[in-house]
């Protein structure tokens, strides 16, 4: 569907990368960003394109995104606070984002008769392992005591008001669950295991791998995952549905550090380190979680098609840019002002 997009979140990682995609084929797209975790520059390239306009307030802030929903013909909604370390060092924080964000933005996307996209997470399925999941797969979530399930129920809550929102006002929303996308743009910032041991890895410190390595994920590059979602865009048939996005091919993560190091002429070597060490007595991990994208497939036809090792060099190239550039000038991306009430993180 072209048109007028507003993006949540949109100067984040996978929000800045869709930004560009729709920009590039001439759609007029609003950006609403706290900042407090979306980068401006990510957004320079759309923005030097003319048709995007980079708004500065939270989606916590409903009369904000009444306003911003009022100009658009479709919402992608992506702000939120993730990261497993964020997660669990600030579960109010990340939950209450999370939850009343979602609450916030469906509810003006509804008023206002607005096609949404509501972005959720693999996280929704939680401990379970092993065969390949599909969107009715039965999900396994830890106990609510421990942090390290808030993102998760968060995120089943989005999807649970999706649906309702769906039968009781035959609103127009489409659920997309992202499988560990990865790519150029993604921050280390709050635990996301493949920039982290890129920067790792180009520094030459030890590959820090928390739990003993076995552990193993489907990694998608951004370009796929903008593939999948510009075709869910443009497809009706697409509203209504939920959708996995991710590829199928699994790695283990020392397995994933191996190949950084080597990828990277690097010399680091691996340090393993308790998840109690790192994450605090109590934390839970999954093993191996694959998804099935065949309902995706047969509605689009896609498929991934990057490789793990391609991604990682992407984003060792992107890191060795960041590396040797030069600091934020003068001539950074304007930002529209907006009172900003709790942060809600991209």
């Amino acid at each position: 569907m072209s048109g007028v997009y507003l993006i949540t979140g949109g100067a984040g990682f996978i929000g800045s990368h869709l930004t560009d995609r729709l920009a590039a084929r001439g759609d007029r797209i609003v950006v609403l960003d706290d900042l407090s975790c979306g980068v401006p520059d990510n957004l320079q390239r759309a923005l030097d394109v003319g048709n995007v306009r980079l708004v500065r307030g939270s989606v916590l802030d409903a009369e904000l995104v009444q306003r911003c929903i009022s100009e658009v013909d479709v919402c992608v909604h992506f702000a939120a606070a993730l990261g497993v370390k964020r997660i669990v060092d600030r579960p109010l924080e990340s939950l209450l984002a999370n939850v009343r964000g979602a609450d916030v933005v469906m509810a003006a996307a509804n008023e206002a008769g607005c096609r949404l996209m509501f972005a959720s997470s693999s996280e929704v399925y939680g401990k379970r392992s092993g065969d390949a999941l599909t969107e009715l797969a039965d999900c396994t979530i830890g106990a609510p005591s421990y942090a390290r399930w808030s993102y998760a129920i968060a995120k089943q809550f989005g999807e649970a008001l999706a649906n309702a929102y769906r039968q009781d006002a035959e609103a127009a929303i489409t659920t997309v669950r992202l499988f560990n996308i990865v790519g150029p743009r993604q921050s280390s910032a709050y635990g996301m295991v493949l920039p982290q041991f890129v920067a790792q890895a180009l520094a030459d410190r030890p590959i820090t791998i928390y739990g003993d390595g076995s552990q193993s994920r489907c990694f998608t590059s951004v370009h796929d995952a903008i593939d999948a979602l510009e075709l869910l865009l443009t497809s009706d048939e697409a509203v209504g549905g939920t959708f996995n996005v991710g590829a199928s091919v699994s790695i283990r993560i020392d397995d994933l550090a191996r190949l950084v190091i080597a990828r990277a002429g690097s010399r680091s070597t691996i340090e393993y380190i308790p998840y109690a060490e790192a994450y605090g007595p109590g934390y839970q991990e999954l093993g191996n979680r694959v998804p099935d994208t065949s309902t995706l497939r047969e509605l689009t036809g896609w498929v991934a098609q990057r490789t793990i090792e391609e991604t990682i060099d992407e984003v060792i190239a992107s890191q060795l840019r960041a590396l040797v550039s030069e600091p934020p000038s003068a001539q950074s991306p304007p930002v529209e002002t907006e009172p900003a009430t709790v942060s809600a993180g991209v």
